[in-house]
Order: structure tokens, then C-alpha cells, then sequence
């Protein structure tokens, strides 16, 4: 009788340490609505590497863009797409986040302008009026590029996301946010041309575009599930490097109410800049944060360092 207990606990001992570990949820709020920057995130979904993980994820878009961050920082979300200056910014506010991978890792913001309007060099909208799309990052973004390229005397108008229809209707002569790779091509569609001053080729240093970050109650709760999701994002930044075809396909697959034309050759336009690996280079993050606050983007002095999470 003893052997056959024995025999029957040994068995569920062993049961359990083969059974499959619950999967643990993580909720992923975008920084605005699914596009293809976002696509590795699709990818890693569809090619089932957030399951080989253990970890479920639900991807929510956001009713402003600055949501994300602050949701992240407070917990309300575990996991947010954000911007390293919109990060800066809010760390030398006293918001608590840790930045967790790269996603896109070069600039793709401009200040953005329709040709035909005589504009040569930024100087030339000096006293016109220049709109910005997210409120305490592109209106900040555009006080600096203003200050460091002599555009004087002009005015700052929020048009949030009616960037063509304010360019259009003269509201405004050019606005700070949109992407060279997304903005330029919806505008394309609706019959007129695009133009556009690179901010790193114009006095602001290289940054990384979008990145992922969490809340440091996230980190301590649920370091597993986002450590499985950093390394399902690395494959996935792969695939889409080394199968761009195939990723392009699965995002399409993923997120069929996605205009395909538009996506396909936004997607050739953003390729260059996804990130090739996980990790960052603190030296171009202190870079940037050391332009901030010369410039006036932020008060204090934020050390890169303590905003990036150290896996152990």
C-alpha cells in the first residue's frame, strides 16, 4: 500500500513540474492607434512568442498620447509605448518610470510643412504661426528647435492629429510631430506633398523614437511576464529585420481595419529605424537629457541611468 502511495505522489510530483505554467496577463497601452511602428509588437503576438513566454498580452490604444506614460508610472497599465523625450520630461517632473526595451530608436518627428509655401530653412517661419501635435512634448520640442535655428516671433497653435486640414486652411504654416514615415505618406493620399525639417539634422540630438516602459510596481509584481515580454519583442525585432515581407503580412493579418496601402508604404519608410537588439546606449540617452536642460525642456538634471531597468 505505501509503495502505491508512494508510486501516486511521485507521479504528481512529476505531473506538476512537466504541466505548462499559467499564462500571466500584461496589458500594453500604445501611444496612439495601431500602425505599423507597432508591427513587432503584432508580430510577437502572431508568431505566438508572447505564449512561449507564458504571458498574455492586450494591447489598448490610448485617448491621448500622453495617457501611456502616465498610466504606466501609476500602474493603471502595465506596460506603455512612449517617447525618450516625453520620458525625460516626465522624470524630472517626479513621475516614477523605468524604460524596459527600444522599439524605434532614431527620430522620426519633424517639423512638417507643405510644399509650395517658401519655406527653405527654418528661419523662414519666423512670425508664423507653427502648430504642435501632443501637448507638453511637441510644443517643448518646438520652443528648442526654435531656439536653436532662429525662428522668431512666431506663434504655437495645438492642432493635435487635423495636421492636414490646419496646414491646408492656412490655421497654421507647419507643425512640430509629425513622422517622416506615417504623416508624409497619409498626406501623400490626399494629393499634396509634404516637406520637412529633420530635427537631428537640425540641432536636436539623436534620441529614440519610441521605446517601451513600466511602472516600477509592474517591475517588482510582475518581473517574469515582462522579462518574457522584452525577449518575445527582441525575436520579433528580428523576424521583421530578417522577414519584412512575412511581418508585414501578420500586422496586416493582425490588424485588418489597417488601410493597406498607406501601412505597406509607411512600413518600407520605418523599417530602417526599428531597433536591431533590446538594450540602450545610456551615453545618447544623457546626451539628449543634458540638451533638455539646456534648453529648457526640463528644470533639473535627470540621470539616464536611473531611468533604464537593469535586468538581473
Amino acid at each position: 500500500m505505501k509503495t502505491k502511495i508512494m508510486g501516486l505522489v511521485l507521479a504528481l510530483f512529476l505531473w506538476a513540474g512537466t504541466a505548462p505554467a499559467a499564462e500571466e496577463n500584461l496589458t500594453l497601452m500604445l501611444d496612439w492607434f495601431p500602425n505599423v511602428d507597432h508591427l513587432p509588437i503584432y508580430v510577437a503576438r502572431e508568431k505566438g512568442w508572447f505564449s512561449e513566454n507564458h504571458i498574455k498580452v492586450e494591447i489598448i490604444s490610448p485617448s491621448e498620447t500622453s495617457d501611456a506614460l502616465k498610466l504606466a508610472a501609476s500602474g493603471n497599465v502595465d506596460l506603455a509605448v512612449s517617447y525618450q523625450p516625453q520620458t525625460i520630461i516626465a522624470a524630472d517632473q517626479g513621475l516614477s518610470i523605468k524604460v524596459i526595451a527600444p522599439l524605434v530608436v532614431h527620430p522620426l518627428t519633424t517639423l512638417l510643412f507643405l510644399e509650395g509655401k517658401g519655406i527653405k530653412n527654418p528661419q523662414d517661419l519666423s512670425g508664423k504661426k507653427i502648430g504642435y501635435t501632443v501637448p507638453g512634448l511637441m510644443d517643448v520640442m518646438l520652443e528648442a528647435f526654435a531656439a536653436g535655428n532662429g525662428i522668431k516671433d512666431y506663434t504655437p497653435v495645438n492642432v493635435g492629429f487635423t495636421i492636414l486640414p490646419a496646414l491646408v486652411s492656412g490655421q497654421v504654416d507647419a507643425v512640430m510631430g509629425p513622422f517622416k514615415t506615417y504623416e508624409t505618406v497619409t498626406i501623400a493620399q490626399q494629393g499634396y506633398k509634404a516637406q520637412f525639417f529633420e530635427l537631428e539634422k537640425w540641432g536636436i540630438p539623436d534620441y529614440e523614437e519610441l521605446i517601451f516602459v513600466a511602472g516600477p510596481n509592474t517591475l517588482k509584481k510582475k518581473s517574469r511576464a515582462v522579462k518574457g515580454f522584452v525577449m518575445a519583442i527582441e525575436k520579433a525585432l528580428a523576424f521583421t529585420a530578417a522577414h519584412p515581407k512575412e511581418a508585414l503580412a501578420l500586422y496586416l493579418s493582425a490588424v485588418p481595419e489597417a488601410d493597406k496601402t498607406i501601412e505597406t508604404q509607411a512600413f518600407e519608410l520605418t523599417r530602417p529605424y526599428f531597433a536591431a537588439k533590446t538594450g540602450h546606449d545610456v551615453a545618447k540617452w544623457q546626451a539628449f537629457a543634458g540638451f533638455a536642460q539646456k534648453h529648457g525642456l526640463i528644470k533639473n538634471k535627470v540621470d539616464a541611468k536611473t531611468l533604464i531597468h537593469t535586468w538581473k
